[in-house]
Parts: C-alpha cells; structure tokens; sequence
C-alpha cells in the first residue's frame, strides 16, 4: 500500500507530496511518538531511510506536531465543553431549590441572600435525619405490613380543667435523677437490644402507636362510662372483650396471674407542647417531674433520635421502676421501647410505651405495658391538652391490704394519677420560671434569685424524700417491730463526699397506717406551722413562725415555706426548717428538712443551693380508695417518713440504740398525729 504525505514548507508555503510505502508510514509514526523533535543527526538519519532530504523530514515533524496539537485542543474543548453544561445544570438546580428555601424564623419564602453557611448545613442535616426516618419507617412498614393510620378528630373524652394561673412558657428543666442510687444498678439484667430484634421493636412501636391514637379517640363501646362514686363522677372502664376484637395484633395474650388496669384522664396543663414532648422523651427530666411515681429509670438505647431539632420518629428502649410513696406496694418494673411521632394531619403529638418482655423469653414478668402514653394537642398562650392511657397487666398480689383499694382504683398508678402529677407539676414549674416575687410571697426573700434558689433547694429535697420513701429494689427495708400495716421499716446509708447531704451514716425509717379522715383534713393538719408542736417532737414545743412563703400553684396549700423553731430553752438554739407542701387530686406530700442559719441565708441571696446539706422528712398523703375516684371522700392512708443522721462518721458502726431511738421517735410521732386528728375531727 502506497501512502502520499503532503509536507508545507514553512518557508516557501507550498505544498512538497511525499510518496511513501506504508511500512515505512508505520516506521515513521512510531518514531514520532518516540521522539517528536529530533535533532539534525536523527533528520539525516532518518532522510536517508526514507529517501527524504533533511529539510523535508524537518517540515513533516513541524506539520505533525501541530496536528496532533490541534487534535488535543479540539479534545480539550470538547471536555470544557461538557463540564460547562453539567456546571450549567447545576447551577439552574441550586436556584430552584432555593427559590423554594422557606426562611426558619418565620416559614416565609428566603431569598438567596438570606441563607446562612449554618443554615446550608442545617439543611443537609435535616434531610439527611428524614432520610433516617423514612429508613425507619419503611421497616417498619414492611414488618407490620401497612403503614401508619390517621384519625379524624373524635369528640373529647373525659373532663378539661382550666387553669387560672398566669402563662409562661420556658425551656427543659433539670435537677436531680437517682440522687440517691445509682442509675447503673436499675434492673441489673437487663440490656439493650440485639440487632436482630430491632425489627421487631419497631414494629411493636408503631402497631402500638397506632392502638394508643384509637384508645385515646374511642368512645364506645371500647370505653364504657358508668356512673362515679360522687355525684359529679364518673368513672370510664375498658370493655376487655371489645379491645381484643379492637386490636387483636400486640404484645399477646394476658399472661396467668396478671389482672387488667386501664383507664384514660384528659386534662388542660399550662405547658406548650414542645416542652412537654421534650419532658417525656429526655429520661432525666421525666424521672425528675415525676419523682413520686418513677423512682428510677434509664435510657438502654436510642434507636432514632428524630429530626432534627424535635423528637418526630425518635425511638429509645428503656427501663423504668415505677412506685407508690409507701414501703407497702411493691414498684412495678418495665423493659419498654419509647416511640414519639407529630401527627400532621391534626398537629397532635403522641409519645407511646409498649413492653418488650417477649425479647425476654426467661424472665417471669409482674408488670406488663400494653401501648400506654398520651396524645398532647397545642392549644393558644402556651397551654396543652394532655390525654392520657395507662393499660398495664399486673400481679398485684404483694399489695398491703389497705392499700388494694387505691390500687384497684386507678388512683395509684391509674392516668388520673399520671395527669394531676403532670398538671401539678407544670404550675409548679411555672412557678419557678417567674422573674418577679408575686404579691403571695412573703417573708425575707427580697430578690428573685433568692426567690429561685429557694425553690431549686425544695425540688432537690423533695426529689430527694420520694427516691427513699418507697419499696424500690435499690434498698431493701428491714422490718422493726409492729404488726401489720403499722410495722416500721428502716433502711441505712453511708454519705461519704456528698456536698447535699451531712456526712456520716443515716438511717432512714418509715411506716404507713390508715387514718379515718379525709386526706384534705389530714394535709391541712400537717402543713399548718401553728399545729406542728402537736406532732413534731424535735420541735420541742418551741413556737414556729414562717419566715418565708412561696406560693407555687392554684391550691393555697401548694407552697414554699422557710420555718423558724423558736426554742423554749435559752440554752438551745433556733432552729430554721424548709418545707413544701404540695397536693392534687390524687395526693399530697408534706417534706421538710431542717437546714443551716449559715448556708440558708446564701440561698436567700441567690447563692447555689446544690452545696446545702439536707436529710428529708414527711409524709406522703394518699386516699384509701374508699371514695373511688372521689379523692376528697374516704379515709386516708398516711406514710411517716424520716431520715435522720445518727453518727458523723461514715466508717461508724450502727449501733442498736439509734435503731430504738429512731424506732421510738417514728411511733411516737404516729400516735400524736392519731390522737390530734381524732380529736380534730370530734370538734
């Protein structure tokens, strides 16, 4: 094959046709990828194997090199081109999506301009945790076999209480969780979950989710409404035959041994319904608004965390001990997964508990949670509608007898109880966040910090009397002597390195008994400074006058009170005691403990009340469940609860004398306290 090669002569412009073989083109290609600018000795060389003159073989290099040049411009250019149109692309994508970008502060449109670096990653962020969600949720999809429901608004079940306090609306809460124990100890056995039971919970989650929206929107004949013990009351009861056709899916059937509790309560709170979601998803803060019904609890493990910025889709397994202020009913434990989801349609939010004690095939069960939570509706000024279900199975057997009646009437561990705790503890919190003294407060507080610091010193004790009073498996109580329900129980504790309590062993005692009064009679009795000597021996008689007074909700007897013992002997000195006295309609406490002139009167001006030494005191007062949910009726069940420092050293043995001393004192106690309402109540 011939090849004809037309060289230019770069200095004449004309065109020199070179007829070639094309073995020797192949020849001279190779060279040329070899070495594109030869020399004048490689020119002759290779003219002389070409029969070319050197000068010839200089202008088809010359003609080569900007040939294949031109080929990689074109090349080049080609490839600009195309990045050009992918740059070209993007950057019409960008602008529609930020073109539809929604301003954060008001939910407006946003201009390009407005969009911060932070809010750019926010943004990512956010998408990324949606992703997560709808990750979640089609697993869950796929295992329970159809998607989540929605409900129409139903009617509203049960009664709405409004509140007459002012509004505020403020951030999470914190304070003290175990104060006493350790939260590395709450049911030791248990663990987080395997991997290969995650789909499983979230299933459970979600089918739960679903039976707590219907229970809580149904009327009947799933809830059947009969006829309460009041005129005024009544009462609604789960038809169990009904919620079985109702729900067939779920956590199984009853368990042998257990009996069925269910009830539902609806309530206005003053808290928006932010703060509430984050109060019952963030464990610490939960077991701190409900000292006297959890006494321990603990988050295993956090499945989803939500979106960002809110709980929507957040899934935590947890453990929690469950409690009654009395050493005479025995806590309930639970192994629950946690689920939280806004429902857009009605902007409800729902957070549901459901056990998972069929990941424990070993474990024998006293308590089980059938889906169990609330629905929180948004209402205007920062209030929210709370609606509450508890359904538990439960052996109760090992309740003290007195105690059957309060137990049986939900008003123990019932949703009435949940809601007054919840209701009584949102204007308790409220009462906290104000930033004046109100026109109730009275005595030597003079600021506002004072004024807070008083009130953190009292919920630190008050968490502090409800963490020891009940039969939580962190202590075990030793029976003293008595018989039946007026048996005395002592427990005893080293404080070593505690700047919140007095070093030293303490010993703790506390009994319950019944009293033939009704528990508003009782509170009042006990509450009243100008009663006290009646009761309390370590007053010594000595005159109590209230030096200071906090009112902290609606009842005038839900109140901070600075106590001063004004001794009857020259040679003792006064004496200054912190109280709290707090009631709703299921129950009340009255707590105190005696606290420092010293260290006192930092508090009052704003000092740091965590470095207060404290050892609580009270008594927990509950309705016998005579009146059903007629709190206000019946007789009342009174727990006598003492903490008192028997030796200064911790290394110290305990000795019998100080078990009988404070064995006398709380027997003693008991009998002025039934001998005074006895003779209160013949006036």
């Amino acid at each position: 094959m011939i090849k004809k090669l037309i060289l230019i002569n770069v200095q004449t412009k004309r065109n020199v046709i070179i007829v070639i073989h094309n073995y020797k083109f192949k020849k001279w290609n190779r060279f040329f990828k070899e070495c594109p600018h030869p020399d004048d000795k490689q020119r002759k060389e290779l003219g002389k194997r070409l029969g070319l003159e050197p000068l010839q073989v200089k202008f088809w290099f010359q003609n080569k090199r900007t040939q294949m040049k031109a080929q990689h411009e074109r090349h080049e250019n080609s490839e600009l081109r195309a990045e050009n149109e992918k740059l070209r692309a993007d950057n019409i994508r960008y602008k529609e999506a930020l073109g539809n970008a929604t301003c954060p502060n008001c939910g407006g449109p946003a201009s390009i301009g407005e969009m911060s670096f932070d809010e750019q990653h926010l943004r990512i962020e956010n998408a990324r945790l949606r992703e997560e969600i709808d990750r979640i949720s089609g697993i869950a999809a796929k295992y329970v076999g159809k998607p989540m429901l929605t409900y129409p608004n139903l009617p509203p079940t049960g009664p709405t209480r409004s509140l007459d306090i002012g509004v505020g609306s403020f951030g999470p809460q914190t304070g003290l969780v175990g104060e006493m124990y350790s939260a590395g100890d709450l049911l030791r056995s248990v663990s987080g979950p395997i991997d290969a039971d995650k789909p499983m919970i979230i299933e459970l989650a979600v089918a739960a989710m679903e039976e707590l929206v219907r229970m809580a929107q149904t009327g009947e004949p799933l809830w059947i409404t009969g006829p309460g013990p009041g005129p005024d009351n009544s009462i609604e009861t789960l038809c169990e035959e009904e919620y079985v056709r109702t729900f067939p899916r779920g956590i199984g059937p009853k368990p042998l041994g257990l009996t069925t509790e269910a009830s539902r309560e609806s309530a206005v709170v003053i808290m928006n319904h932010i703060n509430l979601v984050e109060i019952l998803m963030d464990v610490n803060q939960w077991t701190n608004v409900f000292a006297g019904l959890v006494s321990r609890a603990l988050t295993l493990d956090v499945l989803s965390t939500g979106v960002a910025g809110n709980y929507n889709g957040a899934l935590q397994v947890m453990t929690a001990e469950f409690q009654v202020p009395s050493p005479l009913v025995p806590t309930r434990e639970n192994y629950f997964v946690r689920y939280c989801k806004h429902h857009a349609a009605d902007g409800t939010w729902a957070v549901v508990d459901v056990s998972l004690d069929n990941l424990r095939p070993t474990s024998v069960s006293r308590c089980r949670r059938r889906p169990s939570g609330c629905l929180i509706q948004e209402l205007p000024n920062g209030y929210s509608k709370v609606t509450w279900i508890e359904h538990v199975e439960v052996d109760d057997r090992g309740v003290h007898n007195i105690y059957k009646p309060l137990v049986n009437s939900g008003l123990a561990f019932g949703a009435k109880r949940w809601v007054a705790v919840l209701d009584r503890q949102c204007e308790r919190l409220a009462s906290a966040m104000a930033n004046n003294i109100p026109t109730g407060d009275i005595g030597v507080i003079t600021s506002p910090e004072g004024r807070k610091s008083m009130l953190k010193l009292a919920e630190r004790m008050v968490m502090s009397f409800c963490a020891g009073v009940g039969a939580s498996t962190a202590h075990t109580w030793t029976t003293l002597s008595g018989s039946g329900a007026d048996d005395v129980r002592v427990m005893t504790r080293k404080s070593i390195d505690d700047p919140g309590r007095p070093p030293g062993i303490v010993l703790s005692a506390a009994t319950s008994f019944w009293l033939p009064v009704p528990p508003k009679r009782v509170f009042d009795f006990l509450r009243d400074e100008n009663s006290r000597s009646e009761w309390d021996i370590l007053s010594n008689g000595g005159l109590v006058q209230e030096m200071a007074h906090i009112a902290n909700g609606r009842d005038p007897g839900n109140c901070v009170s600075l106590l001063r013992v004004n001794s009857g002997n020259s040679s003792q000195s006064n004496m200054l005691i912190l109280q709290e006295s707090s009631t709703d309609s299921t129950g009340s406490y009255v707590i105190y403990a005696p606290v420092d002139i010293v260290a006192m009167n930092v508090v009052l001006s704003g000092g740091d009340p965590d470095y207060v030494a404290l050892l609580p005191s009270g008594f927990a007062i509950l309705p016998d469940g005579g009146g059903g949910i007629n709190a206000g009726t019946g007789g009342s069940l009174l727990t006598v609860a003492f903490q008192i420092l028997v030796d200064s050293v911790p290394t110290a043995k305990l000795s019998l004398g100080s078990v009988a001393t404070v064995n006398s004192l709380i027997k003693c106690t008991v009998e002025r306290i039934k001998t005074a309402v006895a003779c209160d109540s013949a006036l």
